[in-house]
């Protein structure tokens, strides 16, 4: 896949099948309109592109609005080359962006700036200034300029339009299984470890503290989770139990994410981790002592460690 920054110069001399979209997560929904794309590209002979952005529309549009990611830009962009697309082309979003109607970001970017012949849109996507016009301007304006606009069909699951907003709303639950069967793969974080108060040592699971900070991304509801560990220059994966939360029972404090990693002992302290959610085991709770909470571990642990992960 070859990624195109997009500025003023940009003049893309290839003929194009795009669609446009900020893609997080980069989800079955957005791999089933990328797929409606790669495919008419083949049948006409042209590229296929995947037009997004640098950042988040909200972040220049909204007031203080800090989106919950489910990706990082890297990650996006590795997701972005698993569906098959030609080009990314990249766009800066700025508020001279967002100030653009749909007929003027249609003539002045994808037309004339990307080369784009073949416009299509996702089944609920809108764009332009304040998102005001819909399919069938966008359909007027592409003939203006002799481009096609088609609206791909939306994916469902379960009776479910699969969209970002659908799997934020799994993850805040902590249904990270159905947040997988949307995205298509396993919801994971991965920041570098830190040190903590030591208590899970104390009661036998030692844990790695795991400081997100930067990464931007959602993290799921508070409680423990089976999960897969890599670890940053340490062969092989790890299963673990992860811990989400305030300490309630240590009388509570900021959330903090913890990874209890079976059969590792080594010390990563500054190391970057990675993890993948595989099932929540149980919501948080406050328990009466330490002895209370070390019993209901154990019990947590044998549940991960059935799963043969």
């Amino acid at each position: 896949m070859k990624t195109l920054f997009v500025n003023e110069d940009t003049r893309n001399d290839v003929p194009c099948v795009a669609t446009i979209g900020f893609f997080d997560g980069v989800h079955r929904g957005h791999r089933f309109l990328t797929d409606t794309v790669t495919a008419e590209a083949r049948r006409t002979g042209m590229a296929s592109m995947a037009i997004t952005f640098d950042r988040h529309p909200r972040t220049v549009t909204g007031n203080g609005y800090k989106p919950q990611m489910l990706n990082t830009p890297y990650e996006k962009q590795e997701l972005l080359v698993e569906t098959g697309i030609d080009i990314c082309a990249v766009l800066p979003f700025t508020k001279e962006t967002a100030a653009l109607s749909a007929r003027e970001f249609m003539k002045k970017i994808l037309h004339d700036r990307l080369n784009v012949k073949t416009l299509i849109t996702g089944y609920d996507n809108r764009f332009g200034h304040n998102r005001a016009e819909g399919f069938d301007d966008y359909v007027r304006y592409g003939a203006e300029t002799s481009m096609e606009v088609r609206r791909a069909e939306a994916f469902v699951m379960n009776g479910v339009n699969v969209s970002s907003s659908v799997v934020r709303a799994f993850l805040s639950e902590g249904e990270v299984e159905m947040a997988a069967r949307c995205l298509g793969y396993r919801y994971k974080i991965a920041g570098h470890v830190v040190n903590g108060m030591h208590q899970g040592r104390q009661m036998g699971f030692p844990t790695a503290n795991i400081d997100v900070a930067g990464e931007g991304k959602m993290i799921p509801a508070n409680g423990v989770y089976a999960v897969t560990v890599s670890i940053e220059g340490v062969a092989g994966i790890f299963a673990g139990m992860m811990n989400i939360g305030t300490r309630p029972t240590f009388g509570g404090g900021d959330v903090s994410l913890e990874v209890n990693i079976f059969g590792f002992s080594g010390d990563i302290y500054g190391r970057k981790v990675e993890v993948e959610f595989v099932k929540r085991i149980r919501g948080e709770r406050r328990f009466a002592s330490a002895e209370k909470l070390q019993e209901q571990l154990e019990d947590d642990r044998r549940k991960v460690m059935e799963l043969n992960l």
